[in-house]
């Protein structure tokens, strides 16, 4: 039916209003082939006032796309991983950025140590790019993504990032991060700081690291020895997995040592919960007896008993700002000639009362 009527408005129709051949309407709405700025928004006004709206599977034949950007996520047993802040917060950026872009979302699992094999996903054109959550720094891994780029395949690594690589990424400046974290320890008095880190197979363990040594260097609590390198003593290095599990474990590693260790600084907020219930167990009260500084700023550092001074991280922004860029890449395919975009995002401290005092 026609303007007037009630029925489903066609490509015709906006050509005849718009005053063009349906193949331009075509065009518009494909992003296929050059096109001047004033025919395209007289198309797209005669759509808008038609309230026309393109086959969405016609577009994607149209352009030889599926219409999806895939999320590869791991998958781990008993985790409900998308009630964990990170993931969460990621996702939600992404689906915002999807959702705007006129895109869907394919989530795709993997689980641990199985191997990736991502180039299936586009064989099986089931996805146009692809997002990749908990990357790990490993042979295998590295080896994957090296595929992907020598075919030309677009993806994004979010939270991670490989050494002498140029993969398009989002991170945060988790090193800076850390760095703030110790010196308000500092600051507040507190000279015997450890460190309870995450896997090592993560980047930003590394970076936290990196981090927590500039930090205890800077301040004169620890020297450097052969070639410039920053040790850090057994009694003040620890490591987890990020669960809050590995967190409570950490508290009976530390225990033989709180006579040398008047504070902690913990890689991610779900292992500081876990540590603070463990010293709480054996009569350690945090913020009184030790301080300590979580890091992501979760929901879980505003409840925490007594609430946990944190690192906030831009997770939302960030899984954002990666699907805006990876689908900007993908409009215009003269942009996969030129390098990779490589975005770390600025990280602040929210102080709490879990080393507020002073020492």
């Amino acid at each position: 039916m026609g303007r007037g009527g009630v029925g489903i408005v066609t490509r015709k129709e906006v050509a005849e209003l718009a005053g063009v051949s349906e193949a331009t309407v075509s065009r518009v709405f494909n992003g296929v082939g050059p096109m001047k700025e004033e025919t395209k928004q007289r198309v797209l006004q005669a759509a808008k006032t038609l309230n026309y709206h393109p086959n969405a599977i016609a577009q994607s034949f149209a352009r030889r796309r599926s219409g999806n950007l895939g999320i590869v996520l791991p998958y781990v047993p008993k985790v409900h991983i998308f009630s964990t802040y990170y993931f969460s917060e990621v996702l939600s950026g992404i689906g915002e950025a999807v959702k705007q872009k006129g895109y869907d979302m394919l989530l795709m699992f993997r689980s641990p140590g199985e191997e990736s094999d991502y180039s299936s996903l586009f064989r099986s054109q089931k996805v146009d790019a692809c997002v990749i959550l908990g990357a790990t720094d490993s042979p295998g891994e590295r080896s994957e993504l090296k595929k992907l780029e020598a075919a030309g395949h677009p993806f994004c690594l979010v939270n991670q990032h490989f050494s002498g690589e140029r993969f398009c990424e989002v991170d945060a400046d988790h090193e800076e991060g850390s760095r703030k974290a110790v010196k308000h320890l500092v600051e507040r008095g507190y000279r015997q700081i450890a460190f309870l880190n995450g896997s090592p197979q993560f980047s930003n363990s590394g970076d936290r690291l990196r981090g927590y040594k500039k930090a205890m260097h800077e301040s004169g609590l620890l020297p450097a020895v052969a070639a410039g390198e920053v040790q850090v003593p057994g009694h003040l290095y620890y490591e987890g997995n990020y669960s809050r599990t590995s967190g409570y474990r950490a508290a009976a590693a530390l225990k033989p040592h709180l006579d040398r260790v008047d504070a902690v600084f913990v890689a991610n907020d779900r292992m500081a919960t876990g540590l603070m219930q463990g010293l709480r167990e054996v009569g350690i009260q945090v913020g009184r007896d030790l301080a300590i500084v979580g890091y992501d700023d979760s929901d879980t550092a505003r409840v925490t008993d007594p609430p946990l001074t944190s690192v906030a991280v831009p997770f939302y922004e960030m899984g954002k700002l990666a699907a805006e860029k990876l689908l900007d890449r993908l409009a215009a395919p003269e942009s996969a000639a030129e390098p990779c975009f490589q975005v770390r995002l600025k990280t602040e401290l929210v102080v709490r009362q879990s080393c507020m005092t002073s020492k």
